[in-house]
């Protein structure tokens, strides 16, 4: 089984990143700030920075450490990578599913019928655990639509339905989004999601959080041999690594959804962690995403038992688990693939 190490996040714009033996070295203008071990990095996140020398990228590509570019904003710009290594015979059998509708909607079934399921039990563990503050009555109705929606998912004809129950569904769950805020009212609300650009800070921590696991779900794929543009359910698009979005259905609302309300209902994130653009756009600043990444990275060290291996592992191993449970489906060693279900 990999092991789960550290994901280095360069949060500052002016910091600049080099190679010193085995070390990335982190400076700004010419003044060393610190330096970390590569051995420790399983990727590097960076936000708007200065630059990153030719020696550190081609170390990085050799070592199989992932080296990622975003914007400011949280943005994905692009991802450093070294030799593909993936098993040929998996990826052409991956691509043999992906061009066969009737096999990729199989696939798309469960990983859909998975996403709602989860969704359907964050609204469950609110009405458990605080069923004096929200009104249990609306939670349990939403609830019982998100669970015929399972069972109108896993039963979907085509592509396009399937579509259609999960954009209808994603609806229903979102109404409740704002009720399952508890702290902060006045400066945390939600309306609706909104994405280029995000228009409150409820959905600048949404899009901030899908785009973190979007880029581990496609490092996951890749490790297992797998091409993450090459979906099931999302269809190719150049640069879309749709296989990336496929599997981050699954963890959307369990894991980023319930990530960015426990920042606001315990206040570890403030109404001055954002900064309001002219556009109307609703953006982290340098601060907010510090202490966004913080918690982050913490939260990918705690521990849940996994419901189909029956084993404990930390939620950052979540995306390379279900990327090799997909690997061996693909590769004819599982029946059928075992999406992530959460209760």
């Amino acid at each position: 089984m990999k092991h789960l190490r550290n994901t280095l996040y360069i949060n500052q714009p002016d910091r600049h990143l080099s190679l010193d033996g085995e070390n990335v070295v982190i400076s700004c203008e010419g003044e060393e700030l610190g330096r970390v071990p590569l051995h420790n990095l399983e990727m590097i996140v960076t936000f708007g920075h200065a630059g990153t020398t030719p020696a550190l990228m081609g170390k990085c590509a050799r070592d199989g450490i992932s080296l990622v570019f975003m914007s400011r904003s949280g943005r994905f710009l692009a991802r450093v990578e070294g030799e593909v290594r993936g098993n040929v015979l998996l990826r052409r059998e991956q691509y043999r599913i992906a061009d066969d509708p009737e096999r990729s909607l199989k696939i798309a079934r469960n990983s859909i019928a998975a996403k709602l399921f989860n969704s359907r039990w964050v609204l469950e563990r609110m009405t458990r655990d605080h069923a004096p503050r929200i009104d249990t009555e609306l939670f349990r109705q939403k609830s019982q639509y998100l669970q015929a929606a399972i069972r109108s998912a896993e039963a979907a004809p085509d592509a396009d339905s399937l579509r259609g129950i999960e954009g209808e569904a994603a609806t229903v769950y979102f109404s409740v989004m704002d009720d399952m805020i508890l702290q902060q009212k006045g400066d945390f609300c939600f309306k609706g999601r909104s994405r280029r650009p995000p228009l409150d800070r409820v959905n600048a921590m949404l899009s901030f959080a899908y785009s973190l696991m979007t880029s581990q779900c496609a490092s996951s794929l890749e490790a297992v041999g797998l091409d993450p543009y090459v979906g099931f359910f999302h269809t190719d698009r150049p640069g879309r690594k749709s296989l990336a979005l496929d599997m981050i259905e699954e963890f959307r609302s369990v894991y980023c959804d319930r990530f960015v309300l426990t920042l606001i209902n315990k206040r570890y994130i403030q109404p001055e962690h954002f900064e309001l653009r002219e556009d109307g756009a609703v953006l982290l600043t340098e601060q907010g995403r510090k202490v966004f990444l913080d918690h982050w990275q913490k939260r990918k060290y705690e521990e849940l038992k996994h419901p189909y291996l029956n084993e404990k592992l930390e939620w950052g191993m979540l995306p390379y688990v279900q990327s090799l449970l997909l690997a061996r489906y693909i590769r004819g060693d599982l029946d059928a693939y075992p999406p992530f279900l959460w209760k």
